[in-house]
């Protein structure tokens, strides 16, 4: 197949955080529901390209979310956070789960998500959707509509109306009142506009910009200076769509889209809607990435499944490619990441696919790795 229908390496800005070498560690993160079954998949084809290719993997895990709840009533225990820094990089599979739905906000599994991010600098967070050939089928869209497909979606991941403050739950008048704030720094915009634009320079040379800055003033001041770093980047196309549109045209014409950036709320929304592109969630992989001093954080796009956990069922690939992205992004070995994108490419081939891909000779989770 032509390479732009099938798993293909994306270039950042985002500095690696260590330069190749021997022997590495990596912090797993396996969360909740099917996060185990995800991650032993992963650690054994990421083992297999480390074998082939001559260096090495020490494994050591963490707990996050509901598990780290369970354990020390904290979702993101320090411990946790200080074995991430230690690590030349990290991979985590997923979080939550109805079991911990009802605890109070602080301690919910989401909680202890946003407070890595958070504490680690992750900034950035890449999301690619690509159509391949071999799962053009597997889209509610039309062949016509989809085949072809690949975006970039860069979505602002600490600040936002996630990070705002003040907020919370209080009674006023007599009734609950909940709020939140929707905040961005000139900075914090520029820093991800920037890596969008370098993204970009390394694709197709289009960017697209998604706000509401036709009722936000935050969104007034993200299009206003995407607009000035814009300047620096005179071969890119910049466009803007407000994000009501942006969620439509991605359903109507995705293929008009190249690198698309947003705020944390609105990439939390359009990067899922971008999933179902490629047919299923548990083919989209992700990359958060930030301060190069530190390790990134790669992960599968899709939830913990908790109805599925256990049976076998869960997809691993996005998984997989979450972890072609780490050696891409963070390990400074792009040849193994080459290597597992290719074997998604090959399985793939051969008729593979789990239950979300397909209805009929589906195979599990513990056969795809």
């Amino acid at each position: 197949l032509p390479s732009s229908t099938r798993v293909r390496a994306h270039s950042t800005s985002v500095s690696m955080a260590v330069k190749k070498k021997d022997k590495y560690t990596i912090t797993t993160l396996p969360g909740d529901g099917i996060g185990p079954e995800i991650i032993a998949g992963a650690i054994t084809a990421c083992d297999a390209v480390a074998k082939k290719q001559g260096f090495e993997i020490e494994w050591k895990e963490a707990l996050i979310g509901g598990a780290a709840l369970d354990a020390h009533n904290d979702p993101c225990p320090d411990a946790t956070l200080d074995q991430m820094r230690a690590s030349d990089s990290c991979l985590l599979a997923a979080i939550g789960g109805p079991k911990w739905d009802k605890n109070p906000r602080e301690l919910r599994p989401e909680t202890g998500l946003l407070k890595m991010r958070k504490e680690l600098g992750l900034f950035a967070n890449l999301r690619p959707a690509t159509v391949l050939d071999q799962l053009v089928d597997a889209s509610t869209l039309k062949p016509e509509v989809i085949k072809g497909v690949d975006i970039m979606v860069v979505r602002e991941l600490t600040g936002d109306v996630y990070f705002g403050a003040p907020k919370g739950i209080e009674e006023r008048d007599g009734e609950r009142f909940g709020f939140n704030n929707m905040c961005y720094k000139e900075s914090e915009i520029r820093r991800i506009a920037k890596v969008a634009f370098d993204l970009a320079m390394k694709r197709g040379k289009k960017v697209c910009s998604v706000d509401k800055a036709n009722v936000l003033d935050v969104s007034q001041l993200w299009r206003d200076v995407v607009i000035e770093e814009a300047a620096a980047y005179p071969e890119v196309e910049l466009t803007h769509q407000y994000v009501d549109n942006a969620a439509m045209q991605l359903i109507r014409w995705p293929k008009q889209f190249d690198v698309m950036v947003t705020g944390n709320i609105f990439g939390d929304i359009l990067s899922d809607e971008a999933s179902m592109l490629v047919g299923s969630l548990g083919m989209l992989p992700s990359a958060s990435v930030g301060d190069p001093s530190g390790p990134g954080v790669y992960e599968p796009c899709h939830g913990s499944a908790p109805d599925i956990a256990g049976t076998d069922k869960a997809n691993p690939l996005a998984t997989i490619l979450s972890a072609a992205m780490m050696f891409r992004y963070d390990l400074d070995r792009p040849e193994a990441a080459d290597a597992l994108e290719a074997a998604v490419n090959k399985a793939l081939d051969d008729g593979l696919r789990t239950a979300d891909l397909a209805t009929e000779n589906t195979i599990g989770c513990k056969q795809m790795g």
